[in-house]
């Protein structure tokens, strides 16, 4: 403890303090307990580097006090702080539970946090002091050569160097290839209970174009859970269809190109023209379309709807974006000149209606694969992007463009004859405005993280923090320097383990309105869409029960 920085324990113990204030998704233990030691880290860092200017910039410094005494008082002081807002972490979480209508917890285990925060924040100081050693190391064989100051700043730079050299070609690939490796196995691995479809016009049957074992794990759980006819029936008294669903798994062709034009013949086969409206979907990175956005759209069509997708990566979307950035971009602006290209041909008076469909990186994708000047004469007609990341920059375009005084977590563009944003509780568009003659809404939530998440929250507090807050934003919430960037890290993994209807986790009801808001249709009632809603949500409340206890 005497070799530790008195700067760097003051600043730490200030970034701990503030890692257990809300943030927008509730945290384990586990979690709080990294999230606080990495936050107690980055804070100790801070001192240490400030005091170094200090000392660099030779301004005067008081002597350390080093008695016994001092040293408890010090330590004792540090200790009283940390304890205080140990007790108060339970009710700080507390707070981003009930912006979510989630009950209370009591209690936070706050010793197992602070055991885990006091781990994490070991390692990283080991971590950091065997840099120093390296750079030191570095800096004594460049003293012989060049002044002191200079070998200091070449041994920085040349131990960040030797550091990502061995990170980039040791660690990170080693990683890579193990990753691959597992993702891969994980995808071409059937569920013993899914047997192949029987019936010709469903992809990956005996007739299909694209086998069942080429469409991937995501793929298979896509094409088998479509509803069928019957299904849909028992919410409409107007004749039912089962929706067609099409998809192309990474093992189903070597290119991209060559995916997307085998899912364009695969949709001609099946008849995906001849339906009422078409979707092309962008799936997530690992391939995953979410059931809640395709279940709600078939049902509001009465199944004479038609979807087609094709695969571009085995990793999770983080993974994807960060070892593939541009493979998702490639595949899906192959899959919609594709499919575009054959809809554009069609008599205008004989084809489906046209639409665009993503989640998270699917919707990053999606709104990347369509060129506006390239559809100026015979648009898409509509587009629903929901949970779009906050790399997007189509979404971010037009969230900075929006009216003055909109806030940012659901902001209103212009006359909303183009673009509409939308969250739990609708659009702040007037029921009634004209639309222009293609439709698009951006589904969002104001605790969605990977929407809202901006590197620059380290150094500035995020306009959606202002005055009037998204509803499910807890009013505790608030911006600390570097903190709260590390806090919306956080909340980015933790975002699809919210309650359904938050964070990540879109619900169905929302997508009815969306979808409702995108197609136009008027033929459904509010009784039956209010019994469809709620029927689709208890549907996909019970799936996730399901999941999370499989997991």
């Amino acid at each position: 403890m005497r070799t530790l920085s008195r700067w760097g324990l003051v600043v730490g113990t200030l970034g701990f303090v503030a890692s257990l204030t809300p943030s927008l998704i509730p945290r384990t233990v586990p979690m709080q307990g990294l999230l606080s030691g990495l936050c107690l880290a980055a804070g100790y860092g801070v001192g240490v580097a400030l005091r170094a200017l200090w000392v660099y910039l030779e301004l005067p410094m008081r002597k350390r006090i080093d008695t016994p005494r001092a040293q408890r008082t010090f330590f004792g002081v540090l200790a009283f702080v940390v304890f205080l807002a140990l007790l108060r972490a339970p009710h700080w979480q507390n707070l981003v539970r009930r912006a979510m209508q989630q009950p209370d917890v009591e209690g936070g285990a706050v010793l197992g946090i602070a055991a885990i925060a006091a781990l994490v924040f070991v390692l990283v100081l080991i971590a950091a002091r065997l840099f120093m050693v390296l750079m030191r190391k570095l800096s004594r064989r460049m003293e012989r050569r060049v002044p002191p100051r200079v070998a200091r700043a070449f041994g920085l730079v040349g131990a960040l160097v030797l550091v990502a050299l061995i990170a980039n070609g040791v660690v990170f690939r080693t990683a890579l290839h193990m990753l691959d490796a597992s993702f891969r196995e994980a995808d071409a691995r059937i569920a013993p209970d899914t047997a192949p479809p029987t019936a010709p016009e469903s992809t990956g049957s005996a007739a299909s174009l694209v086998a069942w074992d080429a469409l991937g794990s995501a793929g298979r759980g896509f094409v088998a859970s479509a509803p069928t006819a019957a299904r849909i029936a028992r919410f409409t008294s107007q004749p039912t269809m089962t929706p067609l669903r099409v998809y192309a798994g990474l093992p189903a062709a070597d290119t991209a190109q060559a995916r997307a034009q085998l899912a364009l013949r695969e949709l001609e086969r099946v008849g995906g023209f001849s339906r009422a409206a078409l979707i092309i979907l962008t799936p997530t990175g690992s391939g995953w379309i979410d059931p809640a956005a395709i279940d709600s759209v078939e049902y509001l069509y009465r199944g004479n709807v038609a979807s087609v997708a094709v695969q571009y990566s085995y990793f999770s979307s983080p993974l994807s974006l960060l070892i593939e950035p541009d493979n998702g971009e490639e595949t899906a602006r192959a899959l919609f000149r594709a499919v575009y290209g054959h809809w554009r041909a069609l008599p205008k008076d004989r084809r489906p209606k046209l639409y665009l469909h993503g989640l998270s990186l699917g919707a990053f994708n999606s709104a990347r694969s369509a060129d506006t000047f390239e559809m100026l004469g015979d648009p898409v007609d509509g587009a629903l992007w929901s949970g779009p990341p906050f790399a997007s920059r189509q979404w971010r375009a037009l969230t900075d463009a929006r009216n003055p005084g909109t806030p940012e977590w659901l902001p209103e563009f212009r006359d909303g004859a183009f673009v509409r944003f939308r969250n739990q509780h609708g659009t702040p568009v007037p029921a009634g405005t004209p639309w222009g003659p293609m439709r698009v809404v951006f589904l969002q939530y104001a605790s969605d993280a990977i929407t809202f998440f901006d590197q620059r929250d380290a150094f500035r507090e995020p306009a959606w923090m202002d005055t009037p807050r998204g509803p499910d934003v807890s009013p505790g919430m608030r911006w600390y320097p570097l903190v709260t960037s590390m806090q919306l890290a956080l909340d980015m993994m933790l975002s699809d383990s919210a309650p359904m209807g938050y964070g990540h986790v879109y619900a169905p009801s929302h997508y009815v309105d969306a979808w409702l808001d995108v197609t136009g249709l008027d033929d459904w009632s509010p009784a039956e869409v209010d019994t469809l809603k709620r029927v689709l949500d208890a549907q996909r409340r019970a799936s996730l029960a399901k999941d999370e206890g499989s997991g």
